[in-house]
């Protein structure tokens, strides 16, 4: 039962890491357009 009292606050601290992740890629634009990407991948330079 006490590996509870571990396991619980690191898997909070692991959410709030993955969700400061995706609110910093959202803020800085990561996700804007998307379908340019994919295509400029498949020209040739």
């Amino acid at each position: 039962m006490e590996i509870a009292f571990l396991l619980i606050p690191l898997a909070v601290m692991l959410v709030f890491v993955i969700l400061g992740g995706l609110w910093w890629a959202i803020q800085t634009g990561q996700f804007e357009d998307l379908e340019e990407e994919g295509s400029r991948i498949l020209e040739q330079d």
